[in-house]
């Protein structure tokens, strides 16, 4: 097993994956370490150039600051990757595990491990003293074992490898908070190997509290991820189907939000009706959740889990049908002002944004769409969304501009400038009967309907305040 038993006998840290996870650990690691060099290393050599530009490729507040501080003091982006592994005496495998979509069945959807074996294959072929590895993708149960079984089969001689789990439990739009101040670390490992999970606490305990440093199995670190997302989804879709409950009878989803909510056995995060999640992890982890159970001849769980995502997606339908419904003859034809992209807010991210689902629905019936968002590029909506044979889309420099003569506006990520926009300049470029459909709650309702709009949120009876 690896021996580094002091915190000053690690100098080097290699990140592999200069993505959402890898940059944003590494830069904080590198501010709350500075005796100890990170080199962030990637294939995309366009990424790394990112990094080393004034341009992130990564939009999180705090981030910017933080990486000029650190940059080419002890925080380095390269694409120098066996360099940078040789160095190091920890190496953090932070790369992307997408689904495998060719998998997909009634039961789930397996993670693609491919970048994380060949990360391992690459760390075994290029370290030439004892390391730690270190695994910050989420990845499913067992998946400790696969890496712990390359190194072995391809180190060099008299090279031996310790693999923990340290899942991150990142939001996007505050993972620089998220990092200074953790409500936990998890760190997993192997039954019989507790100096790699020492070394490495070692290095968080320069900021986070001990007792906050956990240590566990490697298979319960691997989990506790799938399970911490798995729980808050199924938080969204439980105060979602809710919403579908209260619209029906004229209850208001905010207001049983609120009576669950100061129940402290249920607390109140999480329990903000929307148009449902969306983002990197959370499907994808489900899903994995759902495919691991399904694996395990656990089919009852599987199906559990997988009536979350049945729920999100059903969600967003019932909200893009209340949209559709206003109109007499549908949406055809109809212009529609698409107010926020992202997943979330805080965030400039798309993936699996719950926004793409909505518009290509919409799009689906022959709507023409003007998109703004204030941190999502052009390029990333184009990448999402197909105009079809009779809708068309075009994405506008600012919120106005895109509610200019449109017959609705439909805001489906709450970033604060829509709550403050100037609703009486909006209500001048607007058609009337000026519809808003308020995805997130994040509107004042009662003071667009002062100002002449026809508002629709979620969780609350058309016609009920």
């Amino acid at each position: 097993m690896v021996s580094i038993d002091a915190e000053h006998t690690v100098t080097h840290v290699c990140c592999i994956g200069a993505g959402y996870v890898g940059g944003p650990t590494s830069a904080v690691m590198a501010h709350m370490c500075p005796d100890i060099q990170f080199t962030v290393v990637d294939t995309d050599a366009k990424r790394i150039h990112a990094w080393n530009s004034d341009r992130l490729p990564v939009y999180e507040p705090g981030l910017d600051s933080l990486v000029q501080m650190q940059r080419n003091r002890n925080l380095y982006f390269s694409t120098e990757i066996d360099k940078a592994i040789c160095n190091a005496q920890i190496v953090m495998i932070a790369v992307n595990t997408p689904s495998m979509q060719s998998t997909h069945n009634k039961q789930g959807v397996q993670a693609d491990l491919r970048q994380v074996e060949a990360c391992a294959r690459r760390v075994a072929q290029c370290a030439r003293h004892n390391t730690i590895v270190v695994e910050k993708s989420t990845v499913p149960c067992g998946t400790g074992d696969i890496v712990a079984q390359i190194l072995r089969e391809h180190a060099r001689p008299h090279v031996e490898f310790s693999v923990v789990a340290n899942p991150e439990f990142l939001s996007e739009g505050t993972a620089v908070r998220d990092l200074l101040h953790p409500d936990r670390v998890i760190i997993g490992g192997a039954d019989a190997d507790d100096r790699a999970q020492n070394a490495l606490a070692s290095v968080y305990a320069r900021w986070v509290p001990r007792d906050r440093i956990i240590t566990m199995g490697r298979w319960s670190a691997e989990l506790a991820k799938l399970a911490s997302n798995a729980m808050l989804a199924q938080r969204v879709s439980s105060i979602n189907s809710l919403s579908a409950v209260c619209e029906a009878t004229g209850a208001d989803v905010q207001q049983v939000a609120r009576a669950c909510g100061l129940d402290s056995r249920i607390g109140a995060e999480f329990l903000r009706a929307s148009v449902g999640f969306g983002g990197s992890c959370f499907s994808k982890d489900v899903a994995s959740l759902v495919w691991l159970s399904a694996s395990l001849g656990l089919p009852d769980v599987a199906e559990y889990w997988d009536n979350v995502l049945k729920m999100n997606d059903s969600h967003m339908q019932r909200f893009t049908q209340r949209i559709v419904s206003a109109f007499d003859l549908g949406v055809r034809g109809i212009k529609i002002a698409v107010w926020g992209f992202a997943f979330k807010s805080g965030t400039g991210d798309a993936r699996n944004t719950p926004a793409a689902r909505i518009c290509q629905m919409l799009l689906d019936q022959g709507a023409q769409l003007a998109i703004y968002d204030p941190m999502v590029p052009e390029s990333q909506v184009r990448e999402k969304l197909d105009a079809g044979k009779d809708g068309s889309y075009v994405v506008c420099a600012d919120a106005v501009t895109a509610a200019v003569d449109a017959q609705a506006i439909v805001v489906l990520t709450p970033w604060p400038e829509f709550r403050s926009a100037n609703w009486h300049i909006v209500l001048d470029v607007v058609e009337r009967p000026a519809w808003v459909f308020d995805g997130h709650n994040v509107l004042d309702r009662q003071l667009l309907e002062n100002i002449g709009f026809v508002v629709t949120t979620v969780g609350v009876r058309n016609g009920v305040v």
